[in-house]
């Protein structure tokens, strides 16, 4: 796994709040978040859908459209303040400094143009370089996540690859250049394991060896168990449960965290019903008082009923429950 290099972080966000002001009222996507990745480290973000996951990666590299908007908070890149960054700004870290690697690819491939062309407009973008260097580049990126016969595969168009082969291909685009933070939202959704497996360790070798930084969104506790330095678990648009992954795996403080490791298949579980998690993500229109997850806590109290602040649980667990284990 990655180590950090250095104590400045790569990405620092602080009381991030992402709203979308509605007809039927504001929406708080992300309701002051706190997020800190250091260079070579891999940072899993974890949670149901509708948590808010994706909306916090899309603030970080400023794709929130209207009716949404940045309502409050930091975003800070190698001490650089994004919150309220103007749009070409953006666009120079987009692709070169900060990459994401979207659930869907073609929000990352053009339709219409093969796939040479788009993976060597990815590097020209960003750098002068000679046209047979950059398509060397983008035939290797290929082979990284696994394509065979990536030669051939540079002049196909999208349309005539299969879904996982495009989700490889767009993998492969935000590793080009090499960048200094990578947002992933679930890229491996739609691959076998096998190759799921690969990518996963050629992006934990990408981390180590050049001190990028990784963001890996998903609600596969499991995966991101063996790929991440730490995780942040996230409930109805806020952090409520954060530490090294190796502790909060073994010791979960929050009730959600818990009932998401119990719902993982493992072999002391083949055969016998997963525990599961009751009710719905609530709707982020109408939250429930107090605590978001009370309606569906087995340890709900009283004290739930007024929203939890965050705090350190042994051994370094940052937690926001009134009942953390």
């Amino acid at each position: 796994m990655g180590t950090p290099v250095n104590s400045s972080p790569v990405l620092d966000v602080q009381g991030l709040k992402t709203h979308f002001f509605t007809h039927g009222g504001v929406v708080k996507a992300v309701d002051g978040v706190d997020l800190r990745v250091d260079a070579g480290e891999i940072l899993g973000l974890v949670g149901e859908s509708g948590s808010g996951k994706s909306i916090t990666g899309f603030s970080v590299i400023g794709l929130i459209d209207p009716p949404g908007r940045i309502a409050g908070g930091h975003i800070r890149y190698l001490g650089e303040e994004l919150v309220g960054a103007g749009e070409e700004r953006l666009r120079q870290l987009r692709g070169k400094e900060i990459a994401m690697i979207f659930q869907d690819p073609m929000m990352t491939l053009n339709p219409v143009l093969r796939i040479d062309t788009q993976m060597v407009e990815a590097i020209l973008a960003h750098e002068k370089a000679g046209h047979k260097a950059a398509r060397a580049r983008a035939r290797d990126a290929l082979a990284m996540v696994g394509i065979p016969a990536p030669e051939d595969r540079l002049l196909a168009y999208p349309h005539q690859l299969s879904g996982g082969m495009r989700q490889r291909v767009a993998i492969a685009i935000a590793l080009l250049n090499r960048p200094r933070l990578i947002i992933a939202d679930e890229p491996t959704t739609a691959l076998d394991v096998t190759i799921q497996a690969q990518i996963l360790y050629e992006v934990q070798k990408l981390c180590r060896e050049t001190g990028t930084a990784l963001i890996w969104i998903t609600h596969d506790l499991a995966v991101v168990s063996g790929l991440a330095d730490r995780i942040a678990v996230m409930y109805a648009g806020r952090i409520v449960e954060s530490g090294a992954t190796a502790d909060v795996v073994a010791r979960p403080a929050h009730p959600y965290t818990l009932g998401l490791i119990r719902s993982i298949p493992t072999r002391e579980t083949h055969g016998t019903l997963l525990q599961q998690i009751p009710g719905m993500t609530p709707s982020l229109l109408h939250l429930p008082q107090g605590c978001a997850f009370r309606p569906r806590c087995f340890r709900a109290s009283d004290a739930c009923l007024q929203v939890p602040q965050p705090s350190v649980v042994p051994p370094a667990n940052t937690v926001r429950c009134w009942n953390a284990a």
